[in-house]
């Protein structure tokens, strides 16, 4: 199973690119907002993989960060979810806002993916807001934001803060939108919602 390829960015073609390693070219699908088309031609550029296998195809797709390549797996789960489509959905958004229209149940948002309708979009919510969810709370797991860094910081802001990073935010932007909310008390989940809906 391939995981990730690192090699020459030999040409880009509709709808990917095609790497050059250990003397062979490799298409790969790729969204369309990636990263990879900023690099030239000849620059080095590394992609996470997945690879989809059927009777008469077999293709890669690749994503220039592991939280794309996670997103995705996640997304062909959904039952009516193909390949084609969970690369549209990552073609609309970076993945951050993709996971916080999936969390807030923003339907229209995602229906906005070229071959999403309503009903696939409420099957991703009713499917993967929960997961995408705990996801939040388990990337904090083990971190702690010192009281000093943000102010009546306790252990659940610090989670929070975490998870925001986890979602691709920066440090100072995460902690600026935790900082802001004036409720105490809260729970971890509670503060990552609040903060989104600054950040969002």
């Amino acid at each position: 199973m391939l995981h990730y390829i690192k090699g020459k960015l030999a040409m880009k073609i509709e709808g990917g690119v095609v790497v050059e390693a250990g003397g062979l070219g490799y298409e790969i699908n790729v969204p369309d907002n990636s990263a990879v088309y900023l690099l030239q031609e000849g620059e080095t550029v590394t992609l996470y993989l997945s690879m989809t296998v059927r009777e008469d195809d077999i293709s890669l797709y690749g994503f220039s960060e592991q939280e794309g390549l996670m997103l995705f797996k996640q997304l062909v789960t959904v039952n009516g979810v193909g390949a084609k489509a969970a690369m549209a959905l990552l073609s609309v958004a970076p993945v951050a806002e993709m996971k916080k229209a999936i969390v807030f149940e923003d339907v229209d948002f995602l229906t906005r993916a070229s071959g999403v309708g309503k009903k696939t979009a409420q099957r991703i919510v009713l499917e993967l807001r929960d997961k995408i969810g705990a996801d939040f709370g388990s990337s904090a797991t083990g971190s702690y934001i010192a009281s000093d860094t943000m102010p009546d910081s306790g252990e659940s802001r610090g989670e929070a803060v975490s998870a925001l990073i986890a979602l691709g935010y920066g440090r100072a932007e995460a902690v600026g939108a935790v900082s802001a909310i004036i409720e105490d008390d809260l729970t971890s989940e509670e503060y990552i919602k609040l903060a989104l809906k600054k950040l969002f």
